[in-house]
């Protein structure tokens, strides 16, 4: 039986592996450029109103689990998080932030927000509103309400997991997922929060490659373009490719060419 005339859906056909490697740079490149306005809009003054960076420390990049009530980041997600800097430096980070009264440490080192932490988040998360909506303006409504919907996918997708995901267990993306979405939440926060959680997805994709390769966070970061950090790449973009295979092709091209047209 024939099977058919090849559509030019399936010619376009990117298999999970290769669609995480091109939707990294997309994702960070629209990430980066959305919290970049953000900061120069009005997110100084923010942080200033709430006592300045020693302050905020940690809070934005936690704010997916300790903006929602109850949130808790444990020890263990917060190193992931911030696996790359001094555990110390971090430290005293949080002891700054304490004395603030923006977040709880409890003795086994589980964080939580403050009151008046959940307030800042509360205001950042509205800001982040008003700047996803200036820089990703109606004439781009179909194509964020497309991302929402096809990130949604992709973050279910990586909180199943399968054996051998890098997210099993302990894991940035685990401190931070799922982000959380009160009802009412405007498209362009729900996209920003979904694509900053996607990222630490591949970031425990990218520690368990090179841990694997004989790394540590500091020597992978000295590591020189070549051979050895290409086979990381490799693996990395193996490791992450598992939420990616729940896409069909159509909606695996739709995903890039999405990101490709958003400005920043």
């Amino acid at each position: 039986m024939s099977a058919g005339p090849v559509s030019a859906t399936d010619q376009l056909w990117l298999p999970g592996h290769r669609c995480a490697a091109l939707t990294a740079p997309a994702v960070d490149r629209v990430y980066r450029a959305a919290m970049a306005a953000t900061a120069a809009a009005a997110g100084t003054e923010l942080r200033q109103r709430y006592g300045g960076p020693a302050a905020i420390g940690f809070l934005v990049d936690l704010r997916t689990r300790l903006a929602a009530p109850g949130g808790m980041v444990d020890a263990a997600g917060f190193a992931a998080v911030t696996r790359y800097q001094d555990p110390a430096s971090c430290q005293r980070v949080l002891d700054k932030q304490v004395a603030y009264g923006m977040v709880v440490r409890h003795p086994d080192g589980t964080l939580r927000a403050t009151e008046r932490g959940a307030a800042f988040l509360t205001d950042l998360y509205a800001l982040h509103a008003e700047v996803t909506a200036q820089i990703w303006g109606s004439e781009h409504t179909g194509r964020l309400a497309r991302l929402v919907e096809l990130t949604g996918r992709l973050l279910a997708a990586a909180r199943t997991g399968q054996a051998g995901d890098p997210t099993e267990g302990a894991g940035a993306f685990g401190a931070v997922a799922p982000p959380y979405e009160p009802e009412g939440t405007p498209v362009g926060v729900l996209l920003l929060n979904r694509l900053g959680v996607l990222r630490y997805h591949r970031a425990d994709a990218h520690a368990a490659a090179w841990t694997a390769a004989g790394h540590t966070a500091r020597s992978i970061v000295d590591l020189p373009p070549g051979p050895a950090r290409l086979a990381i790449e490799q693996e990395t973009d193996r490791r992450a490719a598992g939420p990616y295979q729940g896409l069909d092709p159509e909606q695996r091209v739709t995903l890039l060419a999405d990101l490709a047209a958003l400005p920043g």
